[in-house]
């Protein structure tokens, strides 16, 4: 029997101090999570995506769609995590803008059925519900698993035991959800029935006609312009 490969997590930390309490979140929640998994048996891995050196690459993206060797590496690494765990600061009430055109680059497909684990930083407790207002929908647009519990942090809860229990809540159920491998199965059964942009960079790369969009302006040029829909199986 094949020994097991380790799970990979991977967290987006759009923190941009030095040191970034973002990113200390995000860690102190990546290691519980290693934690909880190898307490229950399961092999993992994490690794941390920082957007902050790559807010040129993100932005020139944005406006050419020309993505950089180091932020398609970057996709690339959350196509292939197994979970996700994803911290921004909030600024002026919303989510890091930084944060929301690292996500605006992501294919749709690319977290389809995948837990994440959503944390946020700020220096006000009346920010608490920026993660339920603005992560939570951005996540289910992207049909990934946004787990039940979400890690909110100021800087008077550093100190404080509640925090360290909230972490161990969320982080119990993201092992959970990956031992059960509830998130694969999902994507199994139901990824013909998705749409998937040509070329992405979703894991399950193996398509078929069906999994394309020909709709998609790519396509429709690729055709001479045709705005018909084509039909797979046609030779």
């Amino acid at each position: 029997m094949s020994e097991r490969e380790p799970l990979r997590l991977v967290a987006i930390s759009a923190g941009t101090g030095n040191p970034s309490s973002t990113r200390l979140l995000a860690d102190r929640i990546a290691q519980k999570s290693l934690d909880s998994l190898r307490e229950a048996g399961a092999p993992a891995t994490a690794s941390t995506v920082e957007l902050g050196p790559l807010a040129v690459e993100i932005a020139r993206a944005t406006v050419s769609g020309v993505r950089g060797e180091e932020l398609q590496a970057a996709i690339e690494r959350l196509a292939a995590a197994d979970a996700v765990i994803a911290a921004t600061p909030v600024y002026k009430a919303g989510i890091s803008g930084l944060f929301k055109s690292f996500v605006d680059l992501l294919d749709n497909d690319l977290l389809v059925a995948k837990p994440a684990l959503l944390a946020a930083t700020a220096g006000s407790a009346r920010h608490a519900l920026v993660i339920d207002d603005q992560m939570r929908p951005l996540f289910a647009y992207l049909r990934a698993l946004a787990l039940p519990t979400s890690v909110f942090a100021t800087p008077e809860d550093w100190g404080a035991s509640e925090l360290g229990e909230r972490i161990e809540r969320a982080a119990g159920e993201l092992a959970v959800l990956l031992r059960a491998g509830v998130g694969a199965e999902i994507a199994d059964r139901g990824w013909g029935g998705y749409q998937h942009q040509f070329a992405g960079n979703a894991t399950r790369a193996e398509r078929s006609g069906e999994d394309l969009d020909f709709d998609s302006p790519l396509m429709r040029l690729a055709a001479g312009g045709a705005t018909a829909r084509l039909d797979p199986s046609e030779g």
